[in-house]
């Protein structure tokens, strides 16, 4: 019976404390504007921002400079069927190369295209010609617009002068002649090849874990200026529990970001009509563990943090190179192994390569097991980490204070 009693009362203490703990950093959240900022204000307007400015999809009219050394009926039309594409708009016909890289100097061309002299004299002779293009790799989206339109204008050229030298025939010869292999371009899971459904998801990822780190980060900064002896949790009969104190944080964070999280992903994508095939069942699932790892990541990384702003000055940063590091704006398989295996480390890595698969590729669960286990894999590590931070921090606080009641005593006497 007083077994059964002591059983009662711990869990009833245990309750109250993770209550009491729970309760007081939600307060602690909404009393600090900069804490509401990263958890609220970026995570609501930053996806929007992100969206917004990549709402075109890909780079259109990309205004270039021609220099026709040619001057033929045959190079004229070349030009004019590059100009009617929708990748490129021809701004200037110049008289000279020098001219016209003066114009992308200035940046009012970032491109240019070259007809030489001999053009129709080698079309007529039955030699081949060429077509030189000039690109601004200051950006590579201008590059493949200026690529994409002048293959696209030579295939068809070629084609229509591989008809007309065969002569004769009927349509169906003709068209053998003029595509002796037919294809079909098909592009899987980003249909428009547009920058925004590539780019956008990794980043809504991005955004969950950063703002997390900067959140927790800056609240762990700021309890350690203001408790007396300078750690992340206070001396107080309610944070005596290691478990209650870690849980009771987390819970916090986690009621707080499963609404943003809807938000952030599922929500966002349909707003810009982005590519999403995902079961968002699946989706759901997927961001627990995501969530978990994310929150348990933040306390272990937030508990090393001595200052408030301490969590801006070393997280901010490492945005872009995580999202290279996570093998979605770079190729994983071309990343160096230092990196790729230094990525392994962070929850963004196998929650953007897991999110992409489900949101933009429909895989079902079971499609990203590797990452969803991955995923469990780091918050358990970092939950133990996160306690293993916050005990040492308990610690130190309780020698801190027995050490002052020490001092005191022997001053009374």
């Amino acid at each position: 019976m007083k077994k059964t009693e002591r059983i009662k009362n711990y869990w009833k203490q245990a309750t109250e404390d993770w209550n009491y703990i729970f309760t007081n950093e939600l307060k602690t959240i909404f009393r600090d504007g900069g804490v509401i900022i990263f958890f609220f204000l970026v995570p609501l307007a930053y996806p929007l921002l992100y969206s917004f400015i990549y709402t075109n999809e890909v780079v259109r009219d990309v205004p270039i400079a021609v220099v026709d050394a040619d001057g033929s009926t045959t190079s004229r039309r070349y030009l004019r069927r590059l100009d009617a594409t929708a990748d490129v708009r021809i701004v200037a016909r110049c008289a000279d190369m020098h001219q016209a890289e003066s114009l992308v100097r200035r940046r009012e061309a970032y491109g240019i295209v070259y007809i030489p002299e001999s053009f129709t004299a080698d079309l007529a002779a039955g030699r081949q010609t060429h077509v030189s293009a000039f690109a601004d790799m200051s950006g590579l989206l201008y590059y493949k617009a200026v690529l994409l339109a002048n293959t696209n204008v030579s295939l068809d050229m070629n084609a229509e002068i591989k008809v007309e030298r065969a002569g004769g025939g009927t349509e169906e010869q003709a068209e053998v002649v003029e595509h002796p292999i037919a294809y079909e371009e098909v592009n899987l899971y980003n249909p428009t090849t547009g920058f925004a459904a590539f780019l956008i998801p990794a980043v809504l990822v991005l955004i969950i874990q950063q703002t997390l780190l900067l959140g927790v980060g800056m609240i762990t900064g700021t309890a350690r200026e203001r408790n007396r002896f300078r750690e992340p949790v206070p001396v107080d009969r309610h944070y005596t529990g290691l478990l209650r104190i870690v849980f009771g944080k987390a819970m916090a964070y986690l009621m707080i970001y499963l609404p943003l999280s809807v938000y952030v992903l599922g929500v966002v994508p349909r707003l810009f009509h982005l590519n999403q095939i995902g079961a968002p069942s699946t989706i759901g699932l997927f961001a627990i563990p995501l969530l978990l790892a994310c929150i348990f990541f933040a306390m272990t990384v937030g508990g090393l943090m001595r200052r408030r702003e301490t969590c801006i000055l070393l997280i901010v940063f490492t945005s872009v190179p995580l999202l290279f590091i996570s093998g979605i704006s770079w190729p994983g398989a071309s990343i160096p192994a230092f990196w790729h295996h230094l990525g392994y480390l962070f929850p963004s890595t196998f929650g953007i390569n897991g999110f992409v698969k489900i949101n933009n590729m429909g895989a079902r669960l079971i499609d990203v097991r590797p990452e969803w286990d991955a995923l469990w894999a780091q918050a358990i590590v970092y939950f133990l980490a996160a306690c293993l931070v916050y005990r040492h921090d308990i610690a130190g606080a309780r020698r801190r204070l027995a050490e002052r009641l020490g001092a005191l005593r022997h001053k009374e006497r």
